[in-house]
């Protein structure tokens, strides 16, 4: 039966730990510790010498990103340190014109909005719309205009855990003629992504989150007719269509995606990230998915029992993630996630509140736990607040 129970194996955590951060940095499953053992024994014993292998690893990996996006062809997807850098291949490679527009929303990460917001200086205009109305796909929707070359959103907000309507937006962009950009870092390993379905030209995510990988190795999901409308800005010997072919002179950008990779690949990161991917994968998303909803209800029900908590994510349930933020009237949020984390709840601050972020592993007993561990140190507060 495919519980969450029966893939604890892949997850050794300390038992003395909440893990409730994958939103942030993940741990990795022992499938990923041993590829990057197995790989690290390899170079000890025999350095590159079967490097074409490591070549077989990298097309892998492609392959397992194409199915996670659903993304037509492998060819649509690179491979990239990060999202910012994705993001920055997006923003640096169109060719703006004094007077363009982007449209993002107001609550974005930072990924997401310095690389639009370095474009001032050629004129072009970041439009941040608020999102915290009854629509807020309607609201980016209405905030497009005749000068609107291009529409970024996080495809679930950091803070918040709102996850956006992408089919909704990505079909309003194709009708305006607009270019969708979706920073994808916190759903991708979470939640079902389709590429195809939300008719996005553009796709990044990080590795070190929802993938249960390790930091340093990133996708971009690049759709194969906006490939020529980015102008490169990194080159190198990876990046050309006759890759391995050092003696040509005469050289072309890669048809493919790979025409963003400019250099060696992380070969470590790939073995421990395409190790991980096989656990999501072996799973299924749609039964990740199905899993981490049930633990994020759980949570939601179990903290609105809480006096004075107020949650500050979405409680329907076609806006919620696998992100759980709230806030505690009265308490020094700053004070209480350090004594969370002295304590082994691993979170985050966030959004003017708590984040717990749980993923589709993760035990009953341990948001128990974090519940408890929570009621504790927030009594401690109130009582120091009271005797004062």
């Amino acid at each position: 039966m495919n519980t969450a129970q029966s893939w604890q194996h892949e997850f050794p955590l300390d038992p003395n730990i909440c893990y409730l951060n994958h939103a942030a940095v993940a741990p990795w499953p022992q499938r990923a510790v041993e590829a990057v053992s197995r790989f690290a024994r390899e170079n000890a014993l025999q350095g590159a010498w079967d490097y074409p292998r490591w070549a077989k690893q990298e097309k892998h990996l492609r392959n397992q990103l194409q199915l996670l996006l659903n993304a037509p062809s492998s060819d649509d997807i690179a491979l990239v340190k990060n999202t910012s850098e994705a993001l920055s291949f997006v923003a640096q490679g169109i060719a703006w014109q004094a007077g363009d527009q982007i449209v993002t929303s107001d609550q974005e990460f930072p990924s997401n909005r310095i690389p639009w917001q370095a474009l001032s200086e050629r004129g072009v205009n970041l439009r941040q719309v608020a999102l915290d109305g009854a629509d807020p796909e309607q609201a980016l929707i209405d905030a497009m205009g005749p000068r609107t070359r291009l529409l970024t959103i996080s495809s679930v907000q950091y803070a918040s855990g709102l996850k956006m309507d992408l089919a909704r937006l990505g079909a309003a962009c194709r009708a305006r003629g607009v270019l969708f950009c979706v920073d994808a870092i916190q759903s991708l390993g979470a939640l079902p992504f389709d590429a195809q379905a939300i008719d996005c030209d553009f796709a990044m995510a990080d590795g070190h989150k929802w993938l249960l990988g390790p930091e340093g190795l990133g996708v971009f999901y690049c759709r194969a007719s906006a490939r020529d409308q980015l102008s490169l800005t990194q080159h190198g010997w990876h990046m050309v269509e006759a890759m391995g072919n050092y003696d040509l002179t005469d050289w072309s950008p890669a048809k493919s995606a790979r025409r963003f990779e400019a250099g060696s690949p992380n070969t470590l990161a790939q073995h421990a990230l395409s190790a991980s991917l096989e656990v999501l994968l072996d799973v299924g998303i749609e039964q990740v998915a199905t899993l981490l909803h049930q633990r994020t209800r759980y949570l939601i029900g179990r903290l609105e029992q809480l006096p004075g908590i107020r949650l500050l994510s979405p409680q329907t349930a076609d806006r919620q993630s696998g992100i759980v933020t709230f806030a505690i009237d009265g308490i020094d949020h700053a004070a209480l996630h350090h004594a969370l984390m002295k304590a082994g709840v691993i979170c985050a601050q966030r959004g003017g509140g708590i984040r717990w972020s749980p993923h589709f592993y993760t035990s009953k007993s341990t948001l128990d736990l974090a519940l408890s561990q929570l009621q504790t140190l927030i009594a401690a507060q109130q009582s120091k607040s009271t005797s004062r």
